[in-house]
């Protein structure tokens, strides 16, 4: 019993004395920290300060910081991860699904808004654009694209796009609209639907990345609108220096009807093969060199028998900039059985300086009248002025999306004032010159000048300025009064400024 007893009191006291013991050594720390830490002024924080910042204040001077430091550095740290998280939030709130498990959707769109000027002209270009000498083009404001689309994967091996454009008002129509396969054997990728015609490098760059407003004369004269619908089969070398394309097309250009209706298909063969030969790849792609070669042979229908489609043999353009009417236009060709296409383009940049050109011919056979031979071609050179590039998609053969330097940009910050950026700054210079006067068909003979800047205030969006003089000589004419009343011959001059406004998503 008192043996019991005795350990108890043993136990208690040796318990008594360590606790006894903690609380001392613990009082003296804390006197000891109250003669380190002193009362400061408060830090001043700023909550759109990077957290990095904060992170720098305790390199090399860990000794001197006080809690209150450190801890205003957590504080922000976590506010910043709590304002991430509620965007994310945000972000998922608004999210598009696609309608089932095994499918992606992606949300993609642009916006084009622009604003044409003509202050010089002459008769020869006021017939062209009203059928009167007298008349003068007039000014435009308006939206060139408002386009909204999905695209995605269905499963493992098809994909999906649609691509709406409404820059039309009330006439809607659509323009990318295909499903296809990837990583298939031989083919690896295959789009049936409405896609680019494979030649043409101007028309096969998005307009998102091309260096001027509109395309040249040539391209899309020949290659009005590129889209048709088709079979088409996408392919790339493993090294990414070979890429090609080739397929089966409609020529009637179907995205404001949406159908074809004819038992003369009016078929093409079209493909390009292209070369990436140079790419620098220690610079991450500032250098690169590419050539290629396209082409099509192509089966309007110019028999004029009765309950036909329209013969697709028309070869049009504006000039360079928004107009109502076509400056050059062959009309349709009568008797026209079949076209071939060859198309030659080659591409070199180093660093800030891109030299871009292209050259088509077109020679197109007739019944009961002779052969017919057009061609034409284009030459620009651009230069950023804050030392940006234009990357090269080498998988496609196509120009990339530029990113600034430095982003353009003008805000309020609570510690550091007012605060910019000065974007990229792009010039360019574009010659252009077409020929589709020949024999019979006067479309017109053009050749034109153009300026260019291109100021990128981010990778999605930038303004752009073009100053266009141009000549357009050989295009036949006709009376406002008798329409059906050929004027022949007529050429013309005329002067336009055009302004684009753009942002993609």
């Amino acid at each position: 019993m008192h043996g019991g007893i005795s350990m108890r009191l043993y136990v208690k006291a040796l318990w008594s004395f360590t606790f006894a013991v903690v609380a001392f050594i613990a009082g003296v720390s804390a006197a000891e920290q109250d003669d380190v830490i002193r009362p400061l002024p408060p830090v001043e924080l700023c909550p759109t300060q990077p957290v990095a910042y904060y992170d720098t204040l305790f390199d090399g001077e860990a000794s001197s910081l006080t809690v209150e430091d450190r801890l205003a550095s957590l504080e922000t740290k976590n506010q910043n991860l709590e304002n991430d998280y509620n965007e994310l939030k945000k972000k998922l709130k608004n999210a598009s699904y696609s309608g089932h498990g095994w499918a992606t959707m992606k949300v993609n769109g642009r916006v084009h808004a622009d604003h044409w000027a003509f202050p010089g002209d002459s008769p020869g270009v006021n017939i062209f654009e009203n059928n009167d000498p007298a008349i003068s083009p007039q000014d435009r404001i308006g939206f060139r694209r408002l386009r909204f689309g999905v695209k995605g994967d269905l499963w493992k091996t098809m994909l999906y796009k649609i691509e709406i454009e409404f820059a039309g008002g009330n006439k809607t129509e659509f323009r990318d609209a295909y499903l296809g396969w990837k990583d298939l054997p031989i083919l690896q990728k295959l789009l049936v639907g409405n896609q680019k015609r494979p030649y043409g490098l101007d028309h096969l760059n998005s307009s998102r990345y091309n260096v001027f407003i509109e395309r040249p004369f040539v391209i899309e004269s020949i290659n009005q609108d590129a889209r048709r619908f088709g079979i088409q089969s996408y392919g790339v070398s493993e090294d990414e220096v070979w890429n090609w394309r080739y397929g089966v097309f409609n020529q009637r250009l179907i995205q404001d009807e949406g159908n074809y209706i004819s038992d003369h298909y009016q078929m093409e063969v079209a493909g390009r093969l292209a070369n990436t030969f140079w790419y620098d790849e220690t610079s991450g792609g500032r250098g690169y060199g590419h050539w290629a070669v396209s082409g099509t042979a192509a089966n309007p229908d110019g028999s004029n028998l009765p309950g036909r489609a329209t013969n697709e043999a028309r070869f049009r353009h504006r000039p360079e900039a928004r107009t109502v009417n076509r400056w050059i236009d062959t009309g349709t060709i009568d008797g026209a059985d079949n076209y071939q296409v060859l198309g030659l383009e080659n591409v070199w940049n180093s660093g800030p300086l891109q030299l871009v050109g292209e050259y088509q011919n077109l020679w197109l056979d007739r019944n009961g009248g002779s052969d017919l031979h057009f061609d034409g071609g284009y030459f620009y050179a651009s230069y950023f002025l804050t030392g940006e590039h234009i990357p090269w998609d080498r998988e496609d053969g196509i120009l990339g999306r530029v990113e600034p330097f430095e982003n353009f940009f003008l805000v309020n910050t609570c510690c550091e004032g007012v605060r910019g950026g000065w974007g990229a700054w792009q010039v360019a210079y574009r010659w252009s010159y077409a020929n589709f006067s020949d024999a019979d068909v006067l479309g017109g003979r053009g050749q034109s000048h153009t300026l260019g800047l291109n100021w990128h205030w981010n990778p999605y969006a930038r303004m752009q300025f073009n100053a266009i003089y141009g000549e357009i000589d050989d295009r036949e004419g006709f009376d406002d009064a008798d329409p059906q009343n050929s004027l022949g011959a007529v050429s013309g001059h005329y002067t336009v400024l055009g302004t684009r406004f753009m942002v993609d998503f």
